[in-house]
């Protein structure tokens, strides 16, 4: 409990986490937690099994927690609820006068806009009507920016109509679409002073210090209005200061601190939410975090998780819902109208109950996007982007909605766009950099060469294909395209038979591109005497893909896990961040659409105490494959056409893909014959890490004994340290209460 408390984790959940034998926080719930606690926008990457859903769910729990405490407690009279009315009290720049992609940190004066092809603009909280008045402007990167004065009828694009005044970063200065060269160019690290005489009727800037001459004369229909600071930016970052701290430059000749403005000169803004604030309600079907997972059992998983942190926590007890697709949709709605507080859901059920109503999102404070790059992957940036949308930036208790969003890889450029577009100034915990090729895995490949391996022509019953080439004609000697890429889908089941035949498998994933390969595979494999009812036998398995019914689903995993069959075959997307450990045989075959996928695949190999082998079939010619693009997404879909010619096929290149595996891990892959014979040296999967089979006279011969004393001394140092950090917690909170 100790350990967790010394992240500000409260104790009720502290002890839930140590009933699950939690010991130590792992490294990326150590780097992650503070940082949602104290009210960051993060996005965390780290390996398949390394706490991201515990670095999440723990802190998301605690401020839910937190937020239903203070609600209840003002109810009573204790606590009183905060408005964006309240905002308008201080000098700062307005969450409730910005564009759609306009940033405001919590100190209300640290803005960002990550929009790189459109400008997103904002306005002060408060204007002046009389005076001499002064803020500064400090750049903190080079993106482009404009800043200066506008009243309230002017858009958030300063400078562009009659009723703003801008000056930016080009050495323009703009107003009603007129832009003129004016003082010097501005940039990052630089500072920029805003004036505003009313009385005289002008305005003028300076940079780092230097003043750069009037700029505007205020034309008389403008001189009875208020004048609020603004700025406009693309892809920029700047700093207020209106006062409240030190000028980086003073201001002369008689101008004054806008923050220190007399009551007769200060007029609010008409932008305060307030109205909005007023008729929130507390609505049973509004929860306060939304968690979206890739798939059905993942979402299960987290939910579970959720359970096990927040058993202890009650007064108010948290209410959660599982909201996903191939469950009756009443059960989930007879819940909501009871009352949610967490939703854990995939797309497409939540985006359901959301258009039609029966799920608000207008009391969310956190949006949780797990696996990321797998809900872009999907297809789902149109979703994400439309709920995020819907989501209120600031909560009617005054509170910034925080998004976090977790992935095994933070490194594709779609993330960071969407990073970039949804998140407000967000801290990267990136504990697992680049891909990288786990060290416990051996990982070979086997060419599928029908051209040289012609068991293919002769074999009398075979994997069935996709029907892809249904319409072609591929038999033996036609030597077509099409006849190549059937041979290569029946050879890659002969070679899958004959890969865990020669190894014995216990247990493996099998990897499939598409639902109905995964399908035939399993026929398959029933054929050969095995499938899901066939415990102990050599080709038992499971099938796991989205057409499946979520029953089936969920117990076809826990068959797997508990190892009633040994085989899953399942695709990417199914098998996306399930929590499945130390399987030491993965079959890839066919390469994933995306190489980060590889590494998601592989990483599963291995972690157990024993080696891993990774095995992947690849096609030396290219193969026709189902991409679907129609509305059924595949299901009665027969239209083999090319994707270009209106179809739902492509030609898939696996050399190339492999290609692009080895350039992003920077490593080239081990490839072995057909008949997939790994030589013992390199490879045994009984065996624990560092060990091989002795060979050759036995050089590897008490290699296990040499390293068993380290090992011992190691084991026994990991401990006094865990237990040293755990008394020291002890001791830590014993002198806090002493005190």
């Amino acid at each position: 409990m100790a350990a967790y408390g010394e992240l500000g984790v409260m104790p009720e959940i502290a002890k839930a986490v140590e009933e699950m034998d939690w010991l130590l926080p792992t490294d990326i719930q150590a780097e992650s937690i503070p940082l949602i606690l104290g009210g960051g926008d993060v996005l965390m990457a780290a390996e398949t099994g390394s706490g991201k859903t515990g670095a999440f769910s723990i802190p998301v729990i605690q401020i839910v927690y937190e937020t239903l405490k203070d609600h209840q407690e003002g109810k009573k009279g204790k606590t009183t609820v905060k408005t964006g009315a309240t905002v308008l009290n201080k000098w700062q720049m307005n969450p409730y006068d910005r564009g759609s992609a306009f940033a405001i940190g919590s100190d209300g004066l640290c803005c960002q806009s990550r929009e790189i092809k459109e400008w997103h603009g904002c306005r002060a909280t408060r204007g002046i009507n009389k005076g001499k008045y002064y803020y500064e402007v400090s750049c903190h990167d080079q993106g482009l920016c404009r800043v200066g004065w506008s009243s309230m009828q002017a858009s958030l694009d300063l400078g562009t109509d009659k009723f703003g005044f801008g000056f930016g970063g080009t050495g323009k200065k703009s107003h009603n679409k007129q832009f003129d060269s004016y003082g010097e160019e501005f940039t990052m690290h630089d500072t920029v002073g805003c004036y505003l005489d009313i009385e005289k009727s002008s305005i003028k800037f300076s940079k780092n210090g230097k003043d750069l001459g009037l700029a505007f004369d205020i034309p008389s229909h403008l001189k009875n209005q208020a004048f609020f600071p603004s700025c406009v930016l693309k892809n920029a970052e700047l700093k207020f200061n209106f006062g409240e701290e030190d000028f980086k430059f003073p201001p002369k000749d008689g101008f004054v601190a806008i923050c220190k403005a007399s009551d007769g000169h200060v007029v609010k803004s008409q932008h305060s939410g307030s109205a909005q604030v007023a008729q929130t309600k507390n609505l049973p079907n509004a929860p306060k975090a939304l968690i979206i997972e890739p798939s059905r059992e993942l979402a299960e998983q987290t939910l579970n998780n959720i359970k096990q942190f927040k058993k202890h926590v009650t007064d108010p007890k948290l209410r959660e819902l599982l909201i996903i697709g191939g469950v009756a949709a009443k059960d989930q709605l007879s819940v909501l109208e009871q009352g949610v507080d967490i939703v854990v859901g995939t797309p497409g059920r939540v985006d359901d109950l959301v258009s039609t109503g029966k799920l608000n999102l207008s009391q969310v404070r956190f949006l949780v996007l797990d696996e990321a790059d797998g809900l872009l992957t999907q297809g789902y940036s149109d979703f994400i982007n439309r709920i995020h949308g819907q989501i209120p930036q600031i909560t009617s208790d005054g509170k910034r909605l925080q998004v976090i969003v977790c992935s095994a890889t933070l490194h594709s450029f779609d993330v960071k766009k969407l990073a970039e577009k949804i998140m407000h100034f967000p801290t990267w915990v990136d504990l697992k950099g680049e891909d990288s090729v786990p060290e416990t895995v051996h990982h070979v490949v086997v060419p599928v060469n029908p051209k040289n391996d012609k068991v293919w022509e002769r074999l009398k019953s075979h994997i069935r294909t996709d029907e892809v080439h249904a319409k072609d004609n591929t038999r033996p000697g036609t030597n077509s395209a099409e006849m190549w890429s059937e041979a290569i889908k029946i050879l890659k089941g002969e070679y899958t038979v004959r890969a865990i035949k020669e190894h014995k498998m216990d247990q493996a994933i099998i990897f499939c591109r598409t639902k109905i390969d995964c399908d035939n595979m399993e026929e398959y494999f029933i054929q050969q005497g095995g499938g899901p009812d066939r415990k102990g036998h050599q080709f038992s398995c499971v099938c796991l893909h989205g057409d499946r019914k979520p029953q089936e689903r969920k117990q076809n995993l826990e068959k797997f896990k508990k190892a009633e069959v040994r085989f899953l075959i399942c695709t990417d997307v199914a098998a996306r961040g399930i929590d499945i450990r130390g399987v030491p045989y993965v079959i890839n075959v066919t390469l994933p659409d995306e190489k980060q996928n590889y590494v998601h695949r592989i990483g599963r190999v291995g972690r157990a105490e024993r080696m891993g082998l990774a095995i992947s079939l690849v096609a030396s010619e290219k193969e026709k494959v189902w991409y679907h693009t129609c509305s059924s997404r595949g299901k009665s879909c027969f239209n083999t056409r090319l994707k270009d010619d209106g179809g739902c096929t492509i030609w898939y290149n696996e050399m190339q893909l492999l290609s692009e595996v080895e350039e992003h891990l920077t490593c080239t892959i081990t490839q072995v014959e057909p008949d997939i014979k790994v030589p013992v040296d390199d490879f045994d999967g009984k065996v624990v890490y560092g060990q091989r089979r002795a060979a050759g006279g036995g050089q590897y011969k008490g290699h296990v004994d040499i390293l068993a004393p380290t090992v011992q001394e190691l084991a026994a140092l990991e401990k006094e340290a865990q237990t040293s950090f755990l008394q020291l917690g002890y001791l830590s909170n014993q002198l806090f209460r002493a005190f």
